[in-house]
Formats: C-alpha cells, sequence, structure tokens
C-alpha cells in the first residue's frame, strides 16, 4: 500500500444506494454521534455558567466585607466559615487541582477569557449538531420512503 492511499480522502455513498439493514446501522451511528456532541454542549454550558459565577463572586468581595465572617466552599457541597482577610487578591483553579493567586481584576479576565472560548467551542459545536441533525432528518426520509415503497411492492 503507497502513503498516497492511506491518505486519501474517505468515499461519499449516497445513503439512497443503501439497504434497509445499512441505513438503520447508520441512523443509529448518527444518534450516538448525535447524543454525544449534545452531552459535551451541555457540559459546555455548564462549565460556561460555573465561570460567569465565579466572575460574580470575585466581583462581590468588596473592601467594605474586609474582616467579615464568610463561607468558604471545601467542596461543592461543604461549606466552613471563615474570615475575609484579603480583599484585594483571591485564589482561583486553574485546572487540574492547580490554584494560583489572582487579583480580584485578574480572575474576573481570566473567567471572562475562559467564557469566550467556550462560547467559540459552543458555536462550532451547535454547527456540527445542526449539521447531525439534518443529515439524521434525511435519513429518516430515506428509510422511510425506502419502507413505502417495499410495501408497495408487496402489494
Amino acid at each position: 500500500m503507497s502513503a498516497a492511499s492511506s491518505t486519501a480522502t474517505p468515499q461519499q455513498i449516497n445513503v439512497a444506494d443503501l439497504e434497509l439493514p445499512q441505513l438503520a446501522e447508520v441512523k443509529r451511528q448518527l444518534e450516538e454521534e448525535l447524543s454525544h456532541l449534545t452531552n459535551s454542549f451541555a457540559q459546555l454550558k455548564q462549565a460556561q455558567s460555573k465561570f460567569q459565577s465565579c466572575i460574580e463572586s470575585a466581583k462581590e468581595i468588596k473592601q467594605e466585607n474586609k474582616g467579615k465572617t464568610v463561607l468558604v466552599p471545601l467542596t461543592s457541597s461543604l461549606y466552613v466559615p471563615g474570615k475575609l482577610r484579603d480583599v484585594e487578591n483571591v485564589i482561583i483553579d486553574v485546572g487540574t487541582g492547580y490554584y494560583v493567586q489572582k487579583t480580584r481584576a485578574q480572575a474576573v479576565k481570566h473567567y471572562e477569557e475562559k467564557i469566550e472560548y467556550i462560547k467559540k467551542n459552543l458555536d462550532g459545536l451547535q454547527e456540527t449538531i445542526q449539521k447531525k441533525q439534518d443529515n439524521l432528518s434525511y435519513l429518516v426520509n430515506v428509510i422511510q420512503s425506502k419502507l413505502h415503497a417495499h410495501a408497495n411492492n408487496k402489494d
């Protein structure tokens, strides 16, 4: 096998030329892909919401709150009381268990950049999901027309 043939683009197949069992398999694969993409979309939306919440939290830290008792999250469901000593700096999670200290403004900027990055990914993912849904709809129409033709041939 030559190197050129291993990098060749895949052939396109007209789904109307496929038999019903093959169409059913293609439909199943498309549904699985669509489910995975939709789940990924939901997870990205959730992350975007979390980052927006982080921005709001960073903006809530004000000079007048210095020395006040606040609830500090240890986990997503466990909070402990603590005193707010430094209202200028925050510690943010930068991923994989690493935390860094930043000013409130730097933290807000960091999370705004994260939100923008996610937004770009969401836009691309939404486009991909729409294309897959269109493909699935077309495939279902082909299957229905083949079933209808098959039923008419039996009559």
